[in-house]
Parts: C-alpha cells; structure tokens; sequence
C-alpha cells in the first residue's frame, strides 16, 4: 500500500532522480526521469509531481497507485465483486435466490422479449387479391386464413366487404357478426365503407344494426336468403321500394352519389 504523502516528499526532495516513480511501481518513467537529471528538466518535474500527489484526491491515489495486482488476480477479484452484486440483488428480491451457478442472470421480466406472433401468410395474400379485385381467390385466401386464426377481426371483417362486393348479403352479414363478436366496435365504418354499401341496401340491414350489428342468433350459419319463397308482394313494388331506400340512404349521407347509381343499375338490371 503506497502512501500519498511519501510519495509527494520523495517527489519533492529525490524527484529530480525519479525516486518517488519507483515508488509508485512506475520504473520506465523513473529511468527516462534520471536522464532528465543531466538538462536539470527532472528537477522540475519533481516538483510539479510533487505539488499533484499533494492536491490529489486520496481515492484517485488509491485508484492510480493502489490497484495494481499480479496477471489474474483482477479476475478474480472482478468474479468476486459480480458475487457479491448478485448476492445484494438477491437479497432485495431483484433476482429469484434459487438461480443455479452458471445459468446466465436475468435482469428482469420486463426486459424479455415477447414472442412474436406468427405471421398469417394466407392474411397478406387476400388482401393484396382483394385489393386487386380478385374477389373469388380473396375469399378463398381468407377462408384459409381464418383456419389458421378464426378470431381475426380484419379477416371477418374483409371478408364481409368481400362478400359485399359479390352480392352475397347473407354472408357478409355473418363475418360482421363475428368481427363484432371478436372485438370490433368502429360500427361507422359499417355504416360508411364503400365497399359496404350492398349490404347497407338491404332490407334487413337496420334490423341487424339495431341490434349492435348482431344476427338474432350470435355464431349461427349465415341464412341462405336465396331460397326460393313466396313474395308478399308484386314485383314491381318491391323493385319500386329497393329504389325508394336507396335514395333515402343517399339523402342520409350513407352512400354516395357514385354507389346510389351503381347500385340502381344492378336493380334495374
């Protein structure tokens, strides 16, 4: 263990010489301090050395000059000292105390990684044949899609606009029931989707919005509404009535003025 104040006093008196450097385990710049001896210039530094070993701070002295160990002992005195943190973590619940030696430590549970879903393949193709309005092979990928995960909202629901698209009202109506049913609450845009809009026509669309865009029964099939029945009344006024609602939702704002005349021309036809 080097004392500051010898040191300061061998740097003060004997500095010229180097002495106070072999003192501080420091004998390269002892020697070049006695060849400094002949210009006088180790005279000098002696004293300047001497006046900072006595304004140092005594743990920067500790830490320079009092830390110096054999090849090896610093790891272990590093092994040691990561011991005692984790004995300390221990002992104030950081750390689980029954972690067996050798297993790595484990910082904390918030700092773990989450699993990463994993990707549905058929999810990312539909929706790129959707939005290239290959409408068949959409539904086809997202059939497949929902095999792999039947809760997906976006599935239902693109599948609703889907089925929209191609006129089959019933089972557009019954993945909206089951987007609804997983979760899905943005009900205006049900109410506004473009896509949507042949659903929004239909006489039984108030009735399933009345009831928070539920079917009568929540997870039943789609009813078939292309069975043939007996209509209540004539053709033409049921024709006429279709027409009448589709204005009325254009007036409301529901639809727009380019799917009120896409929509009357699939009716006229």
């Amino acid at each position: 263990m080097k004392d500051k104040t010898t040191a300061a006093l061998l740097a003060f008196f004997l500095g010229w010489f180097g002495i106070h450097r072999f003192y501080l385990r420091q004998p390269g710049l002892g020697v070049v301090y006695i060849f400094l001896a002949f210009i006088f210039i180790s005279w000098i530094l002696g004293i300047i050395d001497a006046i900072a070993l006595l304004v140092m701070d005594q743990a920067e002295f500790d830490r320079r000059y009092n830390d110096q160990r054999a090849p090896g002992q610093h790891d272990r005195y590093r092994r040691n000292e990561v011991r005692r943190d984790y004995q300390r973590d221990v002992n104030t619940g950081r750390y689980p105390a029954q972690q067996s030696q050798g297993q790595p430590r484990r910082t904390s549970t918030s700092a773990q990684v989450p699993e990463r879903h994993k990707v549905n393949p058929f999810k990312q193709s539909g929706i790129k044949k959707y939005k290239d309005f290959e409408l068949e092979d959409a539904i086809e990928d997202f059939e497949k899609g929902l095999e792999i995960n039947p809760k997906d909202i976006a599935l239902h629901f693109n599948m609703a606009c889907a089925y929209s698209l191609t006129e089959k009202a019933d089972k557009a109506h019954y993945h909206l029931d089951k987007a609804v049913e997983y979760g899905f609450t943005d009900f205006d845009k049900i109410r506004t989707h473009d896509d949507l809009a042949y659903v929004r026509i239909q006489p039984q669309f108030d009735d399933f919005a009345a009831a928070g865009f539920r079917l009568s029964r929540p997870g039943a099939p789609p009813v078939q509404q292309n069975v043939t029945q007996p209509s209540p009344e004539p053709q033409d006024d049921k024709l006429l009535s279709q027409l009448k609602r589709l204005a009325e939702l254009r007036d409301k704002g529901l639809i727009t003025e380019h799917e009120f005349v896409a929509e009357k021309e699939k009716l006229m036809r």
